[in-house]
């Protein structure tokens, strides 16, 4: 086993309320609906709760409210051995909260209200910046300020920590001085949002990361689903392949994927090396429902893994 990896989460929480309808209401439409269900939500609390299930410390530095949404979410961390040092609770804020109708066919409306996660500040990030200097690794995400998340990652990065963003919700990232990040890990609609490109752009995913890295980090990872993922530095482009499971919701699969990154670099791994992990972990989580109840532990990751290095084996060695 690897020694532990002290990973910081600066990031974002949200309480899902969820609810399964036929079909997606018009407007002015009530629909009776079914199987209603509240959930964990949040880019933040799924990366925090993915990197302790894979062994890590994890601190999380965010803002909820003072409800019982926000109550929900500090016993999730204490459950999950999350340490919520850099958590302030916002007295007189409502927690964030999503509201999401999903259709029978997999098409979902979703409305979210950030609540307290948009004043989540530098300030609060320098009351516990002690989390992040004691880090490995440093993640962010950008359902928080930009502001906020890229100086969270300077406070980091000055401090000698290796640093990734995740650059979701995609956001146009063009004059952004990026030189905080050692890694960006877009997917490739976010790759070209970034880039003040439209979804239909033919950039290829090379390009785009090519372009990316003008903007300051020192790698950019882009994930591209059932592709797998390609990892650009200065150095040129490295295409890591998918891991294939069966595929029943991919939902918090990019969470999932950029806590595992985190926890592997945090150990020691190389990028690629990192990213091959990452892509393994995210691949389990797609094989069950929903974000938290789908992120698995490190020994089901391991076991997976020497798994599936069993079966290449055999199966190399059957075709000689």
């Amino acid at each position: 086993m690897p020694t532990e990896a002290s990973i910081a989460v600066i990031g974002s929480y949200a309480k899902a309320l969820v609810m399964t309808a036929d079909r997606i209401p018009a407007p002015g439409e009530t629909l009776i609906g079914r199987d209603f269900r509240g959930t964990f939500g949040g880019k933040g609390s799924d990366m925090a709760v993915q990197a302790a299930r894979l062994g890590a410390g994890v601190s999380y530095l965010g803002v909820v409210g003072d409800d019982v949404y926000g109550a929900e979410f500090r016993a999730l961390l204490e459950q999950e051995g999350v340490d919520p040092v850099g958590l302030r609770v916002a007295a007189g804020e409502s927690t964030g909260v999503g509201f999401i109708v999903k259709d029978t066919a997999g098409a979902n409306v979703i409305v979210v209200d950030p609540g307290a996660n948009n004043s989540f500040s530098p300030a609060d990030v320098d009351a516990a910046a002690g989390a992040l200097t004691a880090a490995d690794v440093a993640l962010a995400q950008l359902e928080i300020p930009l502001a906020t998340a890229l100086h969270a990652l300077t406070v980091a990065r000055t401090a000698g920590v290796t640093t990734i963003l995740n650059p979701a919700p995609a956001v146009d990232l063009r004059g952004t001085d990026l030189t905080c990040l050692d890694v960006l890990t877009p997917n490739e609609h976010e790759a070209k949002a970034a880039l003040g490109l439209g979804p239909d752009d033919a950039t290829p995913p090379a390009e785009l990361g090519r372009r990316l890295l003008a903007l300051g980090p020192r790698a950019v990872v882009i994930t591209l689903g059932e592709a797998g993922a390609l990892v650009v530095t200065a150095d040129g482009a490295t295409e890591v392949p998918p891991v294939r499971v069966a595929v029943v919701d991919s939902n918090g699969a990019g969470d999932s994927f950029n806590a595992a990154l985190a926890v592997a670099l945090g150990e020691g791994r190389d990028l690629p090396a990192a990213v091959r992990f990452a892509g393994a972990v995210a691949a389990l989580c797609c094989e069950h429902w929903e974000t938290v109840p789908s992120y698995q532990d490190r020994a089901t990751v391991e076991a997976f893994l020497a798994s599936a290095e069993t079966t290449t084996t055999t199966t190399t060695e059957a075709s000689r």
